[in-house]
């Protein structure tokens, strides 16, 4: 049962990722086994913004994404024997590398996997059945930066397919003549940092566009005439966050919506108040609190959703400024 609070319960929903594990009992467990790799991620991720990143066994998480591994590819499967793909990978190399364990990864066999998914076009593909989607165009960016191997892909064909996405309002979409979305002009926006190509961007109307998704509740929705969701106070924030216009949101309005999503008995954070959480709104919920600087959480690092300390650590250069942090909303 969600309810309206004015702080977010941070020992609640530490407790709930940890129990996640622990459901392989029920039936959801298995029928979310295409998401497991991704939803590790997800939980590592709000556990490291919150403060608790050893609140999950170390071990037993690096045994279970090396258990991933789609030895015949090259890459990583959402599940022990399922295919790889290239979300699942960048997920594997995201939490290895938060757990310090990227020697446990083989490099160059990765590489080899990402690049064979690069169409003709630019674009990738997210798998050897061949869906395109600019997501999997930032999911193999973001790898090979990871990584420091960009110069294995075309990266020049990469930003003149994001070019061709482009849209009249500044937006972006999942493919060459597709309407703007917010999760997409994420992706896109992040790729285009990566790569130091934010000059492609519409900025003033870009910016529009995204301001316009905030709602009278706070909330954020992904394209117009659609309802709030918390997922989008990342996709949202992100976008905004690395072209530096993070004021066009009401901050203290998005924070209370996002608050009144929290379960404050079982824990967790649901896509909007009274429905059921997962970990994946969990997730997005606390990462879009850390963007707007809510007190209490570790700065996410916009362009790549991971911990800023991580990614400055490994000396990328992302260009972004962090929002203040705030002593009190």
């Amino acid at each position: 049962m969600a309810a309206t609070t004015a702080t977010l319960n941070i020992p609640l929903h530490v407790q709930y990722i940890q129990n996640l594990g622990k459901s392989s009992d029920e039936l959801i467990y298995h029928l979310t086994s295409h998401l497991r790799l991704n939803a590790i991620y997800w939980g590592l991720t709000a556990l490291c913004l919150m403060g608790h990143r050893d609140a999950l066994d170390r071990e037993e998480m690096i045994e279970f994404v090396m258990s991933c591994w789609d030895d015949e590819a090259g890459g990583f499967g959402a599940h022990p024997d399922h295919d790889a793909h290239v979300h699942s990978t960048l997920s594997a190399i995201q939490i290895l590398i938060m757990q310090d364990a990227l020697d446990r990864v083989d490099v160059p066999r990765v590489v080899k996997f990402i690049a064979s998914l690069q169409q003709p076009s630019g674009v990738f593909a997210g798998d050897s059945f061949g869906e395109i989607d600019t997501r999997f165009l930032f999911c193999a960016i973001n790898a090979l930066s990871l990584l420091g191997q960009l110069d294995k892909v075309d990266t020049k064909k990469a930003v003149e397919y994001i070019e061709r996405c482009k849209n009249f309002d500044g937006g972006f979409g999942a493919c060459v003549g597709a309407e703007s979305h917010s999760a997409q002009v994420y992706v896109c926006v992040a790729t285009l940092a990566i790569l130091d190509r934010l000059d492609v961007l519409d900025v003033d109307t870009l910016s529009w566009w995204l301001s316009e998704r905030q709602l009278p509740n706070g909330g954020l929705n992904g394209r117009p005439q659609k309802l709030e969701d918390v997922c989008y106070s990342f996709w949202v924030l992100s976008s905004l966050s690395i072209i530096n216009k993070l004021e066009y949101i009401d901050a203290d309005k998005l924070s209370s919506f996002i608050l009144s999503a929290q379960d404050l008995e079982g824990g967790g954070i649901s896509d909007r108040p009274g429905d059921m959480v997962d970990v994946f709104h969990t997730h997005f919920g606390v990462a879009g609190l850390s963007l707007i600087g809510y007190p209490g959480l570790e700065d996410l690092d916009p362009i790549y959703c991971m911990p800023a300390q991580v990614i400055t650590k490994m000396g990328l250069q992302t260009g972004w400024k962090a929002l203040p942090r705030r002593t009190s909303l």
